[in-house]
């Protein structure tokens, strides 16, 4: 005599554990997008408000600088749009995808090691979970110039928006050779 089970559809016990395991890897990818590339955090160099909320933080404009973590003497500027607002203020509001970027070579060149075509820069969440902003770096080896790419992208669609910015690999101070970007690219 075999023992009796109870008469539970074995898919109605795993519902809610695979709904948790769907939950935990939509929050765990989620949670990756709001860690930097690399340990360093953007400076804020200023913001400008463009829309006047009353009682609760206004609509800005924030310019962040970074410096390249893998190319020495490059620096980049981007500017994001922040919401204002009660969402804004209790930071969850999703931010909009218009993001600017300009990079400028500040000093004599020098790679760090090798990268691939397209590597993440920097970083962050553009909204609680599902949206973030990446800056990645590219090389241009036919015209030794590096190329930095901003756009922000969602779990489900992403965003056509972006912004280019173009580092021609020049000559810095007393030395007449620069360094050419298609040696240090994988």
């Amino acid at each position: 005599m075999t023992p009796l089970r109870p008469t539970t559809p074995p898919t109605a016990s795993r519902g809610p554990a695979r709904l948790l395991a769907v939950l935990a890897l939509v929050i765990a990818t989620g949670l990756a997008g709001l860690l930097p590339a690399a340990a360093q955090e953007p400076d804020l160099i200023f913001k400008k408000s463009t829309v006047w909320k009353f009682l609760t933080p206004d609509d800005k404009l924030a310019t962040y600088g970074i410096d390249d973590p893998v190319v020495e003497g490059v620096a980049c500027h981007y500017t994001i749009p922040e919401r204002g607002g009660v969402k804004g203020m209790l930071g969850v509001a999703e931010e909009v995808s218009d993001i600017s970027i300009a990079c400028r070579q500040i000093g004599p060149i020098s790679f760090k090691g090798k990268f691939e075509q397209g590597d993440v820069v920097y970083r962050e969440s553009r909204s609680l979970i599902f949206k973030k902003m990446q800056i990645v770096r590219g090389c241009d080896t036919k015209r030794n110039v590096l190329v930095y790419l901003v756009y922000s992208d969602k779990l489900i669609d992403g965003s056509p928006k972006n912004s280019t910015s173009t580092v021609p690999i020049m000559p810095w101070g007393a030395t007449n050779e620069a360094p050419r970007c298609a040696d240090f690219v994988k």
